[in-house]
């Protein structure tokens, strides 16, 4: 007999608590002897998570207005510069913008800060109008005084990364960390089986509208992200064995914890942003039970060479392998380093699984699905760079 369940169905058992509900660590364990018909009939939600620097992270800020008031056309918080193009008092801060004077301190600190309650000084500039006659203006803010504190990231989650190596005799400072020379070390960035967008590869249950916990509390999947590349090489399984498709997502500030958003500096790169993800996925019918039980000796990615120019590619290994603290490159064993932190991914699965036990947390049905066979475009070099 073959097994469907619906949406409706599987909330309906979430709000009576007789749904079952497992991490994607826990079910990868079950299928060791359960198969796909049996984990469908059994299981109604698994949760997945991620929490890892997200470069591509900020939020919009309505500041609410002065008197006499402005349009404010320079902002800058903690010295950290906002976007400013948007109406009077409403800003965007991205989680990368740093105060030039202070290069460790950037946008995400703000949003840090501004999560913990403290205060921060804002200072904007203007030109002055007869309908915004002020042209400067320096106050303090936090979170209680400000209106709308919502974060708005628009490349999240990425489904798999890449390893980075060096085999160059220099150290390389990157975004996957700092790079010891002589493939001495070898970073990554993705918590493996528990990694939201390598439990529905194909994005069956995830797209526009897809509730999920975003930095503490309740979010949403809102678009595609940026770089959203569905035609990456796959494995046999249909993961891809590089970066791969994003998600945009947006949620309220003003309820999330610094426990699962954390700012970042990276040593002669620059700011970034730790951001909790998890997303549940129904157990809808058996080919969803296949994929959600994927481990993590199946999951692979590629090792790439950042201290080259084009950064080659050099081999490929598997999750399993990263997470015992080893692999090998080109016949060298190198030791393994998580940039993001699976112990943190590991407690926000296990958080979203309360909250659907206990009923605070329901699944829900995409209004529009991902669109398919997409690639990504490159920069042309028009005119030759002289400087």
């Amino acid at each position: 007999m073959t097994i469907k369940k619906s949406y409706e169905e599987i909330n309906r058992k979430l709000k009576t608590g007789k749904a079952v509900i497992l991490t994607a660590e826990e079910v990868a364990k079950m299928a060791i002897e359960a198969t796909p018909e049996e984990i469908v009939e059994k299981v109604d939600v698994v949760t997945t998570a991620t929490f890892g620097a997200m470069c591509s992270s900020g939020a919009i800020i309505n500041f609410g207005h002065a008197n006499p008031p402005i349009r404010m056309e320079k902002i800058r918080l903690n010295g950290v510069p906002c976007y400013e193009g948007l109406a009077a008092v409403d800003s965007y801060i991205g989680a990368a913008a740093c105060d030039p004077d202070n290069p460790e301190y950037g946008g995400a600190h703000v949003i840090q800060d501004l999560i913990d309650g403290k205060d921060v000084t804002l200072e904007a500039w203007a030109k002055g109008t007869d309908c915004y006659p002020r042209k400067h203006i320096k106050t303090t803010i936090n979170i209680n005084t400000i209106n709308e504190f919502t974060m708005f990231n628009p490349r999240n989650a990425y489904q798999n990364y890449n390893v980075a190596v060096n085999t160059t005799k220099k150290m390389v400072h990157t975004y996957m960390g700092t790079l010891l020379p002589n493939l001495r070390i070898a970073t990554y960035s993705t918590s493996g089986e528990l990694s939201p967008l390598l439990n529905d590869p194909e994005f069956r249950t995830i797209g526009l509208g897809t509730r999920i916990f975003l930095g503490g509390t309740q979010g949403f999947v809102v678009w595609p992200g940026t770089q959203f590349h569905t035609t990456r090489p796959k494995n046999e399984l249909g993961i891809p064995v590089t970066n791969a498709a994003t998600l945009a997502v947006m949620g309220n500030l003003k309820e999330m914890s610094s426990e699962y958003l954390h700012a970042a500096y990276f040593d002669k790169y620059g700011v970034s942003l730790f951001v909790g993800i998890g997303i549940p996925i129904p157990v809808l019918d058996v080919d969803i039970a296949k994929r959600v039980s994927v481990n993590n000796s199946q999951i692979e990615t590629s090792v790439l060479d950042y201290g080259t120019v084009g950064a080659p590619k050099l081999g490929q290994v598997n999750y399993a392998e990263l997470q015992s603290g080893t692999i090998k490159v080109k016949g060298k064993k190198i030791r393994t380093a998580p940039v993001s932190s699976i112990a943190k991914a590991r407690k926000i699965a296990g958080e979203l699984k309360n909250w659907l036990q206990n009923g605070e947390f329901e699944i829900s049905k995409p209004v529009q699905m991902f669109p398919k066979n997409t690639s990504l475009n490159s920069l042309v070099e028009t005119e030759a760079d002289n400087d």
